[in-house]
């Protein structure tokens, strides 16, 4: 059904769809409003045999998820950027117990200093825990994606987080197809688990590993994932079928037909290197973008297939690795390996900053002509940075840096920090 709603409403209606024995929540901006849309749907008697838990805190939801999904229930939870670091050690608990819990991480900056806005650091800190990571590029994605994911998480008994660009996408408003319950309930069967807490044959889990098996464990984890490379496209393929849509998968190209440039990225900043791909294919220039859906588990030899070739990529990074650079972009590095092509990373975005279409075409003109360096932050304020370097340099007691930026540029956040 076609409605103009809000992201964040048509992620709740999706996941309601889905038929979720418990859910687990716990509010935290940008994810707020899905799990208050939830609820709703719970209290309106328009999602029924679900138990709606409000909880104390983030960690709490993802452990009474974790309890419900250990028992035999669909689960599902979400959370944003200081939430997902507060539920760390329960995510690796997840994931280390093979539970198919569904999340939606609305993608959100990590502090300090305090940042509510979007960028990718969240979801990069806990990659490694064990989650399938889905990236949606649009809120129908974001849509679509979660229903795959109970779907996914189902077939390995394994988590999946759905990431959501926080304010992006989950804040905006626009025409999205959400479908029926009875389409839903034909693509994701009742959840049959493949574990399960039963009095009657009573077994414990969680139990201490030592050294003797604790690498096989880890091992059939990363064998789920690895499973997940062919069930992904699989399912997106199965949901094109029936739904007549095309969302997920493990990547997907644009224009890359003779590309000599690539801008590879993950979730919504895609339309925007899309219209710049566009502009600058109207103007002759040979320049493709590939979107990476899945970023757990890596896609590497599909990236590899479709960089093979390509001159030089850009890898637009909406996170950075302090001290390394870009973490994606290092992943893209891995596909290539043995490849002699040039890779850029330009982290952008970051806590939230627009990503102009004409920093991101200028940067591209710039890599084409001219030698440049391995790291780019786009549109940084270098006057900035060069005037607290100085302070630093000159005062024994400089001041808190976040406070001292402020100033400088003259916000009106100065005083809140």
């Amino acid at each position: 059904m076609l409605k103009q709603t809000e992201g964040s409403h048509a992620v709740a209606e999706a996941v309601a769809l889905c038929r979720p024995e418990v859910i687990c929540a716990y509010p935290i901006t940008p994810q707020t409003h899905i799990v208050e849309g939830l609820g709703e749907l719970v209290k309106s008697g328009q999602l029924q045999n679900c138990e709606y838990i409000n909880v104390e805190s983030e960690f709490a939801a993802l452990s009474v998820a974790i309890g419900a999904s250990a028992a035999g229930a669909r689960a599902y939870t979400a959370t944003s950027s200081q939430g997902l670091l507060f539920m760390a050690e329960a995510v690796y608990n997840a994931s280390g117990l093979g539970l198919p819990i569904v999340m939606t991480l609305g993608n959100r900056a990590i502090g300090a200093p305090i940042n509510i806005w979007n960028d990718h650091s969240d979801a990069m800190a806990l990659r490694d825990a064990g989650w399938i990571q889905l990236f949606a590029e649009t809120n129908q994605e974001a849509v679509d994606l979660h229903i795959q994911a109970f779907r996914l998480a189902e077939i390995l008994s394994c988590p999946v987080m759905v990431c959501v660009d926080g304010f992006i996408l989950t804040h905006a408003v626009e025409r999205i197809d959400v479908p029926e319950q009875a389409e839903v309930d034909a693509f994701l069967p009742a959840y049959e688990p493949i574990q399960v807490l039963d009095p009657k044959d009573p077994v414990s889990i969680g139990a201490m590993v030592g050294p003797e098996a604790f690498m096989e464990v880890r091992y059939l984890e990363h064998h789920k994932q690895m499973r997940a490379l062919d069930l992904i496209p699989e399912l997106a393929a199965e949901f094109k079928a029936m739904f007549g849509r095309e969302s997920g998968g493990l990547v997907r190209p644009y224009r890359l037909e003779d590309a000599e440039t690539v801008v590879v990225a993950m979730g919504s900043v895609n339309g925007t290197i899309k219209d710049v791909i566009d502009d600058r294919r109207a103007e002759g220039d040979k320049v493709g973008a590939l979107s990476i859906c899945s970023f757990r588990p890596f896609p590497l030899e599909e990236v590899r297939a479709h960089l093979l070739g390509v001159r030089r990529i850009v890898v637009l990074e909406k996170s950075l690795a302090v001290g390394l650079g870009g973490v994606l972009a290092s992943h893209v590095r891995m596909a290539l390996r043995g490849r002699a092509q040039l890779v850029y990373t330009l982290i952008a975005g970051l806590g939230g900053r627009p990503i102009l279409k004409k920093s991101l075409s200028a940067f591209l003109s710039k890599v084409e002509t001219e030698p440049h360096a391995d790291v780019h932050f786009l549109d940084l304020k270098n006057d900035v940075v060069e005037r607290e370097l100085v302070r630093a340099s000159q005062q024994r007691r400089s001041g808190p840096t976040a406070e001292n930026v402020l100033k400088h540029i003259g916000s009106p956040m100065a005083g809140l920090v």
